[in-house]
């Protein structure tokens, strides 16, 4: 499939032992490529096999003709070519536990977007954030600290702690693990290579029709 935001597509990297380290845009996935810092690696039921950049140009007419719907395409003066779903790193081999930073968007996916006082889920715009020890107590911006309340139960709770509204949390508050807030809704048939190399342990790809 062609598309104006083909370039934008996401890509899997993976570290020179085939461990997932990031996920980049196409843009990005082919500066590696021509500057020979990476490669590609295509997978087919399980086995994968490495190409040069120049090899994947090569193979690009075949891959439209039998396989059109199976990639994203970039159309150059010349021919189109395949975007790749994941590229090795030629000369990168550490791994970096990525570190989850305290955001309104990661606790909205921490908390499922539900309200963590009466538990039913809301639209993020539909969502505030409340500090359990309130900041007029002393309390702080902590992952602890800090969980998702809808407009009524925030507004019942006011200034208070759950206890001294007599309320309770449906679940306690945690700092999560990446797996927790990374979530890529990505197209199925395009990206399920991607599982083959997924580290679940800091990974979560949420994969929708």
């Amino acid at each position: 499939m062609t598309s104006v935001s083909a370039i934008h597509q996401k890509v899997l990297v993976l570290n020179r032992g085939y461990s997932a380290v990031s996920v980049v845009s196409a843009r990005h996935a082919f500066t590696l490529l021509c500057r020979n810092a990476a490669e590609i690696i295509s997978t087919q039921d399980g086995h994968y096999e490495s190409f040069g950049l120049k090899d994947w140009v090569d193979v690009a007419a075949l891959q439209r003709e039998f396989e059109p719907d199976a990639h994203h395409w970039i159309r150059l003066p010349s021919l189109e070519i395949a975007i790749p779903k994941v590229i090795r790193l030629l000369g990168y081999d550490k791994f970096i536990k990525p570190k989850v930073k305290l955001t309104r968007r990661n606790l909205y996916a921490r908390d499922k977007n539900k309200c963590q006082y009466c538990g039913k889920r809301f639209q993020s715009s539909e969502l505030t954030l409340d500090h359990i020890v309130p900041r007029v107590q002393g309390g702080v911006n902590a992952w602890t600290n800090l969980v998702c309340a809808c407009l009524r139960c925030n507004t019942k709770k006011g200034g208070r702690t759950p206890k001294q509204a007599n309320m309770k949390l449906i679940r306690l508050p945690f700092k999560p693990n990446r797996c927790d807030t990374l979530k890529v809704r990505i197209g199925r048939k395009q990206y399920s290579s991607w599982k083959t190399f997924l580290n679940n342990a800091y990974w979560t790809i949420e994969l929708v029709d």
